[in-house]
């Protein structure tokens, strides 16, 4: 099942999408999926071209990032791997939709894409145990971890590099089942092709990283952790259209602008 958040008529909305290709519908909800349930309101309607897909999800306390978790990403930026995951934040403040545009900030030069499978909680939750993981997952959505080279490099941190308005666009909709074991993972800058990668090759799988987030953090129904990205990033710039294409959810977009 696949659940979008959308505004048509003036106001926004949860649905479910149906169809495939370009053939394209989405039915609204009534209320909030993750604390009302998947209750569809007849009589609204819409084909998805006729609506605006917003960011699935606003995560309710924060999105979780794992670092280095691709051998090949690591190698490619010169790091050793982590012998755990690799955890920092971002902001819901930096959470933007498909299609949505995002402004470059004035104090980076360097920005550059990561597509990343990211996974949507569905329950408050600590301490899950890796066999539990399943019930704790909402579904999944394509994620852009956009980062400021420049100021990872010297900060010393990554909240600023990572962490900025528009660094973290989600979309286009959330995919509740999935087999997250083998997915292809791909990214391309104007439609020229930089990432071609798999979840098959992820240092810690999914449910292991759900397990290790959760002993830290209490994780609250919409939050949201990144999954780490594959080798093939590279540098971006105003005007140039990203996109992130995870196999059995769709394709992410974003554009930067200056």
């Amino acid at each position: 099942m696949r659940i979008a958040r959308f505004t048509a008529e003036d106001e926004i909305y949860y649905g479910v999408v149906h169809g495939e290709g370009e053939d394209l519908t989405v039915t609204a909800l009534a209320g909030d999926p993750f604390f009302n349930g998947i209750q569809p309101v007849e009589g609204k309607s819409w084909p998805v071209e006729d609506v605006r897909l917003l960011a699935p999800v606003i995560p309710r306390s924060k999105v979780v990032c794992v670092g280095r978790n691709y051998a090949d990403h690591a190698k490619e930026m010169g790091n050793e791997l982590p012998v755990s995951p690799l955890l920092f934040f971002k902001p819901n403040t930096s959470v933007a939709g498909p299609g949505d545009p995002v402004t470059l900030p004035t104090w980076t030069e360097e920005v550059s894409y990561e597509a990343e499978l990211a996974v949507v909680i569905g329950r408050i939750c600590k301490d899950v145990p890796v066999d539990q993981v399943n019930d704790v997952i909402f579904g999944y959505t394509c994620a852009n971890d956009l980062t400021a080279r420049d100021a990872q490099r010297t900060d010393g941190q990554w909240a600023r590099a990572k962490g900025f308005d528009g660094a973290c666009p989600l979309g286009p909709w959330i995919e509740t089942e999935l087999d997250t074991s083998d997915l292809a993972v791909r990214s391309y800058v104007n439609d020229q092709p930089k990432q071609d990668g798999t979840t098959a090759d992820m240092v810690f799988g999914v449910a292991d990283l759900i397990a290790y987030v959760s002993q830290a953090f209490t994780l609250l129904p919409g939050d949201v952790i990144l999954t780490g990205t594959p080798a093939g990033v590279g540098k971006v710039d105003d005007g140039d259209r990203l996109e992130v294409e995870i196999e059995g959810i769709g394709t992410l977009a974003t554009i930067l602008r200056r």
